[in-house]
């Protein structure tokens, strides 16, 4: 190759690898996400070994989807997660088996073992074999997700939930719950009767004005109160009537952070699979709401990283 073949080629290649950078990165560090808003960092700056403690991973490339009435979202692979990850500064993360998947696991077991640092929810039938949850435990799985919000995309049943968590106890796993404040309070008996931890999703989705002066808030706080169940501090969107900087969902927030924030866990939920659109939210300014629901460093410190220690097993270093 000629000097100035050489050089041409040298520069071309430079030119395409600041492109890259561009295209993943952004100007002065801002970084582009899919499904998500903006390009700024938040103004919270995570603590180190921070959990994101629920999002989603959808990769159809890889592990087809079956149909479902419920649309998917695109390029929701491991990949563009570790750019929200760069983009919010966590490290840790569990990954949830979307409805989309049904009870086929594999996507969300192939993602805790690209990303690292990572646990798993599985979404399972109580005709689950022994085998098979010791496989998904070795895997990093730690629960099993009940999604029973909108019966129509639903794959689980509320019958399946007693006979499934006699299942996981002896594996110390916990059942987590997707569905609305009414369906609390239908199951409330079920829910207090349960041999093993719950993990309530989205602020417990309690009905809106009522928020948590609602029934539902008080069977949460009563089965936290016994030590026997947790709350994901994520879905501000899907608490809130008015959108950004969503009000309502920080008024619960704020309740269940003065009241045990011992007890709470922080999460994404991206790519914002129920967000009620038509554009996705911002990940930095949701990560922000941290500043305002837990405004003490130590009790943020406590939901971000000694609380996923404590409900999913990371390693305390």
């Amino acid at each position: 190759m000629s000097g100035i073949g050489r050089r041409t080629f040298v520069q071309a290649a430079a030119a395409l690898s600041m492109t890259g950078v561009m295209q993943t990165s952004g100007a002065k560090g801002q970084i582009a996400v899919s499904n998500s808003t903006g390009t700024e960092s938040p103004k919270l700056k995570a603590p180190a070994n921070a959990a994101d403690c629920h999002m989603h991973i959808y990769n159809p490339a890889q592990f087809a989807m079956p149909p479902s009435p419920r649309m998917a979202p695109t390029n929701a692979a491991v990949d563009q997660y570790k750019l929200l990850q760069k983009r919010n500064g966590t490290t840790r993360v569990v990954v949830v088996t979307p409805r989309n998947y049904f009870t086929d696991n594999r996507a969300t077991v192939d993602a805790i073992a690209k990303l690292g640092n990572a646990r798993g929810v599985a979404v399972l039938h109580d005709d689950v074999t022994e085998a098979e949850l010791k496989r998904l435990n070795d895997a990093g799985i730690r629960g099993t997700r009940f999604s029973l919000g909108d019966p129509a995309t639903s794959v689980v049943k509320p019958e399946m939930i007693e006979p499934l968590a006699k299942k996981i106890a002896p594996l110390g796993w916990h059942i987590q719950f997707n569905m609305q404040g009414e369906q609390i309070v239908e199951l409330a008996a079920v829910l207090r009767r349960l041999p093993v931890p719950m993990v309530f999703d989205h602020l417990g989705n309690p009905p809106l004005p009522a928020g948590a002066s609602h029934a539902s808030h008080a069977i949460v706080r009563g089965l936290i109160d016994k030590n026997r169940a947790w709350v994901k501090l994520s879905g501000a969107y899907l608490n809130s009537k008015v959108g950004p900087p969503y009000p309502e969902a920080t008024a619960i927030a704020q309740a269940f952070v003065k009241a045990a924030p011992e007890r709470l866990v922080w999460g994404s939920d991206w790519p914002h699979p129920t967000s009620p659109g038509p554009t996705k939210p911002n990940d930095a300014a949701l990560f922000d709401l941290l500043s305002e629901w837990a405004p003490n460093e130590q009790t943020r410190h406590r939901i971000l990283v000694e609380n996923p220690i404590a409900l999913y097993g990371f390693p305390r270093a």
